[in-house]
């Protein structure tokens, strides 16, 4: 059976089952091959902007006899995938801001899509700003360490939400409000590093700098994201 990290577990638990899973960044086509072997989806079409994963990914496939349900393709981002064609998209291990401008130009590609997973590797609250202005609706949201690092992905529905506050865009309104565990502890970590960053600010006179003001910022929010947790043993 195919193998996958940790991460990639909680990631592709997230795809609805039965999905015809369009997976963008598909790499070894790890992921759809896993969700196959689980019987998770119906098909898949992996898609990636290079050719060397792609030709790993074909391997894979044809190792495990998946031809006729797994489709590869070599596309920039959403570029390659036809209206109707998929109704869930993975986009899991890139950066935030490629993972927005994917979206974007893939928009007119993606009609029927009813799911989006996704798993940005930096910016992860300019990507849920992005998605809860412009039509998306973050519905899920999960938080593990792998390897010593902290992860989280989403699941996004199109359609209309109310807009979240700021600490909510920060650490992920759904993580806060069943004050996740591993969240929490994320919120311990972030705040001893940056009390000492604060202090060796003010050590070396900086007090009032942008610098410094930034980091008292973060750690008002560090607090306000802190009071989801009182009262409560986890």
């Amino acid at each position: 059976m195919q193998k996958i990290s940790d991460r990639l577990i909680r990631v592709a638990e997230l795809v609805p089952k039965g999905s015809r899973l369009a997976d963008v960044g598909t790499d070894h086509g790890y992921v759809p091959i896993w969700l196959l072997e689980r019987g998770d989806i119906h098909s898949a079409i992996a898609m990636d902007v290079n050719r060397g994963p792609l030709l790993r990914a074909r391997e894979n496939r044809d190792k495990y006899g998946y031809q006729a349900v797994m489709e590869l393709r070599l596309s920039n981002g959403l570029e390659k995938l036809r209206p109707g064609e998929a109704d869930a998209v993975l986009i899991a291990g890139m950066g935030g801001p490629l993972m927005i401008q994917i979206l974007e130009e893939g928009r007119e590609n993606s009609r029927g899509v009813s799911t989006w997973v996704l798993q940005p590797q930096s910016e992860i609250p300019s990507v849920r700003r992005y998605l809860m202005t412009h039509g998306f609706n973050i519905v899920d949201e999960i938080m593990l360490m792998d390897e010593g690092k902290y992860y989280m992905a989403m699941k996004a529905l199109p359609g209309k939400a109310e807009p979240w506050d700021d600490v909510e865009y920060l650490f992920g309104k759904h993580l806060l409000e069943r004050r996740h565990p591993v969240l929490k502890a994320f919120l311990e970590k972030e705040k001893r590093i940056y009390l000492k960053i604060l202090n060796q600010l003010t050590e070396n006179h900086q007090s009032g700098t942008v610098r410094c003001n930034e980091v008292a910022a973060y750690l008002a929010a560090l607090d306000r994201a802190m009071e989801y947790y009182k009262d409560r043993i986890l």
